[in-house]
């Protein structure tokens, strides 16, 4: 039986965890599907292709990060990527699927909870499900069978360090 688990909150790591996870189920035989939401730019976890074959990547975003309100192409692009996965999450293609940074599209009103909600509800029992990203609606939390919050507690980005390669991104 798979579960749905939920990494949030303001702390780095939400992605840098589902992407373990992903590699820990791929060395274990599994087939894992990560969809990206709102996530269009080169991150060097986009080349876990190139070394695991049983991990498929695909990004349903633009090249920028959403830091104001949404386009009609963020939608488009949003919708498209939900309706990808939920074939996958309903017939059971692959034996996980992360929806990496879903929380965030929910918040910006890319995807609606309804939506996600629903999908959970018809998905193929078998499938794990790992939803990743800051915001995520309390009918989420609820519904899931894990929940991490990742808190932050010290960054380095206070004291004027950027995202470094391999690291960040």
């Amino acid at each position: 039986m798979g579960f749905v688990h939920v990494y949030t909150g303001n702390g780095k790591g939400k992605t840098t965890a589902a992407f373990g996870q992903a590699l820990r189920a791929a060395c274990a035989g599994m087939n894992v599907f990560i969809g990206q939401f709102i996530k269009g730019m080169k991150y060097s976890e986009l080349d876990v292709v190139k070394y695991v074959h049983n991990i498929t990547v695909e990004q349903f975003g633009r090249d920028c990060f959403i830091r104001r309100n949404p386009d009609k192409i963020d939608i488009e692009l949003a919708q498209k990527g939900f309706e990808k996965v939920k074939e996958f999450i309903q017939n059971g293609t692959y034996d996980m699927v992360i929806l990496d940074e879903l929380n965030v599209a929910i918040y910006y009103g890319l995807i609606q909870v309804s939506q996600v909600l629903e999908l959970l509800e018809k998905r193929n029992q078998n499938v794990e499900i790992i939803i990743t990203g800051r915001y995520a609606p309390n009918e989420l939390l609820e519904y899931a069978d894990l929940v991490t919050e990742m808190r932050e507690v010290k960054h380095y980005y206070t004291k004027g360090i950027m995202a470094r390669k391999g690291i960040e991104f």
